[in-house]
């Protein structure tokens, strides 16, 4: 049988063996030698499997973990393999993962990490249904990042899947949006800056979302030397779309960004203000497009340009419980029937 190793590529220690099939976690201690504060002392979980050939990751730690590009996110678990290269936090302490035969059955000398106990019963729950587990898992925990062409239908098939799984999977679709990105089918514009996509699950009759092709995670990572003129650059690619709308001149439009957005890569809303969408299903999606938690492009920019950094106010994932009301007359509705309902008196066309 093969076993799994994680090589440190700076050579801070000796090889680490993940045992089959076992979860261990990973992070600041004395097994890595890592001692930088950002990085927990469980900030990757790891699971190898030795038989296909591949290591399971899920971030763990608040700080970013990345594989090769793509950041993980939090909660999130992805596949790596031999050949890529995870960076245990903020794209510092590279690993990658090598397998070998074991021909004696006796495990090498070598340090081993610690294995993480909250995920035991699961293991064992688990390992009863492996090959459900196995079809999902490599179905659904690739995040990789790829903008060449020879991966275009592999891309087309992961954005089908995503597609299908955004709703219960919510992590997924946060890893997915790059790849989405890449899909000549979900284009409807680009230039050397940006692309346009037609949002999978729009919340309104025209909702876009504009994304630039540089890795961009969120708004805590804009800068003001190097994003003023992209963010300008992405609201004047968002109005060109509500100008080129054929129902424009009886429809209101909004652009803006969600303050705590689910998706990992930064993307700007361009959504028509009429909400007559069956994907607007709860209290959530019409808090997030009615409320302070979505903030104007134009106050983005002008907050950079100020302060040299977008910040996002304490308590501002409550206001996705606000009670329902109307964002054109603010009368409060109980349900999102009845407020679908009251939106009909307000939509023109």
């Amino acid at each position: 049988m093969l076993t799994c190793w994680l090589i440190s590529k700076d050579g801070n220690h000796e090889p680490l063996q993940l045992p089959h099939y076992q979860t261990v976690s990973m992070g600041r201690g004395p097994e890595t030698t890592i001692k930088d504060k950002k990085c927990s002392r469980h900030q990757v979980d790891l699971k190898a499997d030795c038989n296909k050939g591949y290591v399971k990751v899920k971030q763990l730690g608040a700080n970013p973990t990345f594989v090769d590009s793509v950041e993980v996110g939090k909660g999130i678990e992805v596949k790596m393999e031999p050949g890529q290269q995870l960076h245990i936090v903020n794209r510092l302490y590279p690993y990658t993962v090598q397998f070998k035969e074991d021909l004696s059955g006796e495990t090498p000398p070598a340090k081993r990490p610690r294995e993480s106990p909250s995920w035991e019963a699961a293991d064992c729950k688990a390992a009863s249904n492996v090959k459900v587990a196995k079809q999902a898992n490599h179905t659904l925990s690739s995040g990789r990042e790829s903008a060449t062409s020879t991966n275009v239908s592999w891309l087309g098939s992961l954005a089908e899947v995503l597609e299908l799984t955004a709703l219960e999977k919510p992590g997924i679709w946060s890893n997915g949006l790059k790849a989405t990105m890449q899909d000549p089918k979900m284009q409807v514009y680009k230039d050397d800056k940006v692309v346009v996509i037609k949002d999978k699950y729009p919340k309104a009759r025209y909702h876009w979302l504009v994304l630039p092709w540089e890795s961009i995670p969120n708004m805590k990572a804009l800068r003001v030397e190097e994003h003023c003129d992209l963010l300008r650059h992405m609201q004047q690619v968002g109005q060109r779309m509500v100008t080129q709308c054929k129902d424009a001149p009886a429809l209101r439009f909004r652009s803006g960004y969600h303050a705590i957005p689910s998706m990992s890569h930064i993307h700007l809303h361009v959504i028509s203000q009429d909400f007559d969408s069956p994907a607007l299903k709860n209290k959530k999606h019409w808090n997030s497009f009615t409320t302070d938690y979505f903030i104007d492009s134009q106050d983005v920019i002008q907050m950079l340009e100020k302060t040299g950094k977008v910040t996002v106010k304490e308590g501002t994932s409550e206001l996705l419980k606000l009670p329902l009301r109307c964002h054109v007359c603010h009368e409060k509705l109980a349900t999102i029937p009845s407020l679908k309902k009251h939106l009909k008196t307000h939509i023109s066309v």
